[in-house]
């Protein structure tokens, strides 16, 4: 990250974490590696969290592209990390891209004790919230459809708890939630694709490092969500009129101005799209879907030095 200090980096624990093979993964890969990053890379990692919620990039863009890299690629391994926690897929047809790289259940099991030692250890600061659902903190799991469609969505249970790098997200908790089906449909809110994600054991997933060869997929910029004094930046770095349409043939171009909102708040659909008949003439239609350049609030634009 750093360019006197690139002597650690979080593709490195990644794949030895998928490398590995024999018992106490957390012992004989993470220790190690931490070990490691207490050199430099803790500070490394705020830098990059600080410099990058900036309305402006003090450097080079070449800087600024690897700080965001190595965020998605620690995100990789909290990905991975978490996969021992989430529930199983309905089907083998809702295998992710990355289960062809290697399969969900040969990722080494961490506890959710070791999981935080990882992440506090490299100065991310965790929290769990629940009660009022909030998509800029929470991550749908499981959907318990109330029998009130208008009932509002509220989290009944946390499933793994989230993690702030300053004042930039670095992930949403996961959560259990109630909603009626006006707020969040069950079996879409909670199975549908997820988006600006690497892996998921329940759920497919929409990635940009998806179907890139073996180095180039490492270069894909992390996701900045985060908030200021006068509201929250969702992907902030998106460029594109969230309510353009501009190419007619794009699933895309079938969203509601409402549905485009909930999809960059969210990740994902939380609902049947009103237009579904017309996006199922195209049987693929979720994976194409292209949201990484849409921002919320959509007025406001950022700038690199």
């Amino acid at each position: 990250m750093d360019q006197g200090q690139q002597s650690i980096y979080a593709r490195e624990l990644f794949t030895s974490l998928r490398d590995h093979v024999g018992h106490d993964p957390y012992a004989a890969v993470v220790v190690p590696w931490l070990s490691r990053a207490e050199v430099g890379y803790r500070g490394r990692l705020a830098d990059a969290a600080e410099r990058l919620c900036g309305e402006t990039f003090d450097g080079p863009a070449t800087v600024r592209a690897d700080l965001s890299w190595e965020l998605y690629a620690l995100s990789r391994v909290s990905d991975v990390l978490l996969l021992p926690f989430q529930p199983p897929a309905a089907t083998a047809d809702e295998a992710p891209w990355a289960r062809r790289l290697h399969p969900l259940d040969q990722w080494p099991g961490l506890d959710m004790t070791q999981y935080l030692q990882i992440f506090t250890h490299l100065g991310l600061a965790p929290f769990d919230e629940t009660g009022t659902f909030d998509p800029f903190l929470h991550e749908v799991v499981e959907v318990e459809q109330a029998e009130d469609p208008d009932e509002p969505a509220r989290v009944t249970g946390l499933v793994w708890p989230g993690l702030w790098l300053g004042r930039l997200l670095f992930s949403r908790a996961g959560v259990r939630i109630r909603a009626g089906i006006h707020h969040a449909e069950r079996g879409v809110a909670d199975r549908s694709p997820l988006y600006w994600t690497f892996v998921r054991r329940h759920r497919p997933t929409v990635d940009l490092s998806h179907g890139w060869g073996h180095n180039s997929q490492w270069r894909t910029e992390f996701r900045l969500d985060y908030r200021t004094e006068t509201g929250e930046l969702l992907n902030a770095d998106g460029c594109e009129d969230i309510d353009a349409n501009e190419d007619v043939d794009s699933p895309s171009a079938l969203l509601t101005p409402e549905e485009r909102r909930h999809l960059v708040r969210n990740r994902c659909l939380l609902r049947t799209p009103v237009n579904a008949a017309a996006l199922a003439a195209t049987s693929s239609w979720e994976m194409e879907l292209f949201p990484f350049d849409w921002r919320l609030p959509a007025s406001e634009a950022r700038h690199s030095a």
